[in-house]
């Protein structure tokens, strides 16, 4: 049944309709805009931390981590991976001042098939946030979603209770895997979606609910709720509103800035198109993936392939600027 949360005596505006149906998580590391557009949640990554570390406003929160850096070590290299651990959690702890919910910490995308090291950083990581008085149940974890890192997001889960956001993903394989693992929650990436898809077509827009990016989204939360797994659903990596609002009903949605104000500026009706109900009378078929299946199941998929390396490698040279950025400022500490 489809829903439509708008009528002509109530114009509230698009983004306060989607909250109704989808926690909207803020998909950015600015205090500033997360304290405007009030998220439930908010997630950060390297490539938003970088850019956030390049304000003045933020400068004694890279100072701090700098500080920190030092305190631990007097090898260069391992004040470096000290501080930036640090700073990340800095960034972290302030954004938890300003939602109610949870923070998404990102480990390092140079561990992304390193299984022990993507566990030892998570660990590093609840052991930062714990010791500035900030308990597991509000921080997620949040891993490439190559085979490593399902898998130790799964140990993650089940033996620490430390909580994880599977993100870079693009394939149903991951999406299965991610469920399999019981893994809290998934961010698969729409716009990156959209992106591969126009490149490789030739085609100049897709209408929303025939985007690329919107139909992988609903597939996988179609599946998730049909077979009763946990994990949920954060869509993420949008191009445009319509995106948006073609996964109203999604478990969330994370979002920039500039499309939560075009959202918060626009009064357009919303429509749930994803409901666990709905998704309860479809017709799917159930499977299960092990290593060679998964593998071989997200090798099909060219799209998956090509995003996933590609994020890979952006984030860790986001990663890299920013600890080459930390070098400087501890060799002039």
């Amino acid at each position: 049944m489809l829903v439509c949360l708008c009528s002509p005596g109530n114009m509230s505006s698009t983004l306060e309709q989607l909250k109704q149906y989808t926690v909207v998580v803020a998909d950015t590391g600015d205090f500033d805009l997360i304290a405007q557009y009030k998220p439930t949640d908010a997630t950060t990554n390297p490539s938003l931390v970088l850019a956030a570390s390049e304000k003045a406003q933020y400068q004694h929160l890279v100072k701090d981590a700098v500080k920190y850096g030092k305190s631990v070590s007097d090898d260069l290299n391992e004040q470096v991976t000290a501080a930036s651990d640090k700073l990340f959690v800095n960034f972290g702890i302030e954004i938890l001042k300003l939602v109610p919910g949870r923070v998404s910490t990102e480990v390092d995308a140079r561990l992304s098939f390193d299984f022990d090291g993507s566990i030892a950083k998570a660990k590093k990581f609840i052991e930062l946030y714990e010791s500035e008085g900030i308990g597991r149940d509000r921080i997620l974890i949040k891993l490439g979603s190559t085979w490593e890192g399902i898998q130790a997001a799964r140990d993650l889960e089940m033996k620490d209770g430390i909580h994880c956001n599977l993100t870079l993903l693009f394939s149903f394989a991951q999406a299965v895997a991610c469920a399999e693992a019981g893994v809290t929650l998934i961010s698969p990436f729409v716009g990156r979606i959209y992106d591969w898809y126009k490149k490789n077509t030739g085609v100049e827009s897709y209408p929303p609910l025939e985007d690329p990016g919107v139909q992988s989204v609903t597939k996988i939360y179609n599946y998730y709720k049909k077979f009763g797994y946990k994990t949920v659903v954060m869509g993420a990596s949008f191009r445009n509103t319509g995106q948006i609002t073609s996964l109203a009903g999604s478990d969330l949605l994370t979002i920039s800035p500039s499309l939560l104000g075009d959202l918060q500026e626009s009064t357009e009706p919303v429509v749930r198109r994803l409901s666990p109900e709905a998704a309860q009378q479809l017709d799917i078929e159930k499977i299960s993936l092990d290593e060679k299946s998964f593998r071989w199941l997200h090798n099909e998929d060219p799209m998956a392939n090509d995003k996933l390396s590609e994020g890979i490698r952006k984030f860790a040279a986001d990663q890299v600027k920013l600890e080459n950025k930390i070098r400087e400022l501890l060799l002039e500490a």
